[in-house]
């Protein structure tokens, strides 16, 4: 490189600062460390201790030899006796340190191709940095992005920032949902993270948190915090309950979350590929929170029984496999969504056990 060379190769930087907004200084001290290992690698660490100096004014990178002046050298890479140091300078005494100029070998071409990986390096770094100072603050949020890619196991979209890759594991997909290349897709943000190719964002399509942004975004009272989104249990794909509450007495809470016509959930529902969707408003007294969480099927009584948060629900006989539902569904959903465990028994079988059918504790 010629002294031209150098001086379009700190213009060159000077630019990239304005650009990029990366200090020059960055890269250059990047770049020295990158030189200076470099020409260790290519002396086999003849060159010892390495010192490179860079000028942008002047337009020159000087590389230098660092040794110490010793009565007796023990290391010919690092150390120089006081006769070979005063050969070059009388005034060295023990214990100077002396700076020999020298050219490596080549140095044009390593100095290029040096600048040239460090430059890119630390525009992916910042890039990737910038990149993550603003996804960090994503987390929970929903996002749309693009399906870019798909494997055996995970789905890989692109959140539209370059540097950004969102990461769909298998524990985040829904089961049934497909995944094609192209597609756009509303993803729930659970992580965000430093990978080796930039930002990486844990995205999901089967938390909960999917669910309760969805509400956020269809129900302006949700939103404002006129209706409180208290609980959440979701089998995704299958069927999800949404536990909800208003302390304003004028506001239909389960209403605002229906919408005219059904319009709110219905736009949920078809986001999420015909999940099925129990809105059930909550209470602070539990038996009649369980009596609702139970939904669609309905509840004669809940009795509070020994043991902490244990409940019996009692349920007309034909609707008793509507209670538990298939696989045993709709009762372990209620479960999560109230924290209770729950013993969901037909009314004949309550009766037998010795359990009235009156409602305790539930209001109808």
């Amino acid at each position: 490189m010629t002294s031209k060379d150098y001086k379009e190769f700190f213009a060159a930087l000077a630019d990239l600062e304005k650009e990029k907004g990366i200090p020059q200084e960055v890269f250059m001290e990047a770049l020295s460390n990158a030189l200076v290992s470099a020409c260790k690698k290519q002396y086999a660490g003849a060159a010892g201790q390495v010192d490179i100096r860079m000028n942008p004014e002047k337009g020159s990178i000087e590389f230098y030899t660092v040794k110490t002046v010793v009565e007796e050298v023990a290391d010919r890479e690092t150390e120089l006796s006081l006769a070979e140091a005063q050969a070059i300078k009388k005034s060295y005494k023990v214990g100077d340190t002396v700076y020999e100029k020298f050219v490596p070998k080549d140095f044009s071409r390593i100095a290029a191709q040096t600048a040239k990986q460090v430059i890119l390096q630390k525009i992916h770094e910042t890039e990737r940095d910038a990149a993550m100072n603003e996804f960090s603050g994503k987390e929970g949020e929903l996002l749309v992005g693009v399906i870019r890619k798909t494997d055996a196991k995970n789905v890989y979209i692109d959140l539209g920032k370059g540097q950004i890759e969102g990461l769909m594991l298998p524990s985040d997909q829904v089961p049934g949902e497909k995944y094609n290349v192209n597609d756009k897709i509303k993803v729930f943000v659970k992580r965000v993270k430093s990978g080796y190719n930039g930002a990486q964002v844990l995205v999901s399509r089967s938390s909960p948190g999917l669910v309760r942004k969805l509400f956020e975004e269809e129900v302006p009272e949700i939103k404002q915090g006129t209706v409180v989104i208290k609980e959440i249990s979701r089998e995704a794909g299958a069927r999800t309950k949404v536990a909800i509450w208003s302390d304003d007495d004028r506001v239909d809470a389960i209403g605002a979350c229906v919408g005219n016509k059904g319009s709110r959930v219905n736009a949920i529902v078809e986001e999420l590929k015909g999940e099925k969707i129990d809105i059930i408003p909550w209470s602070e007294n539990p038996l009649e929170f369980i009596a609702k969480a139970l939904s669609p099927a309905k509840v004669i009584s809940v009795t509070q029984l020994d043991g902490d948060k244990t409940a019996m629900a009692v349920v007309p006989d034909d609707k008793l496999s509507l209670a538990i539902g298939k696989d045993g569904q709709n009762a372990r959903l209620a479960v999560r969504l109230t924290g209770w465990k729950i013993d969901v028994k037909s009314k004949t079988a309550a009766a037998k056990l010795g359990y009235g059918t009156e409602l305790e504790g539930v209001e109808e």
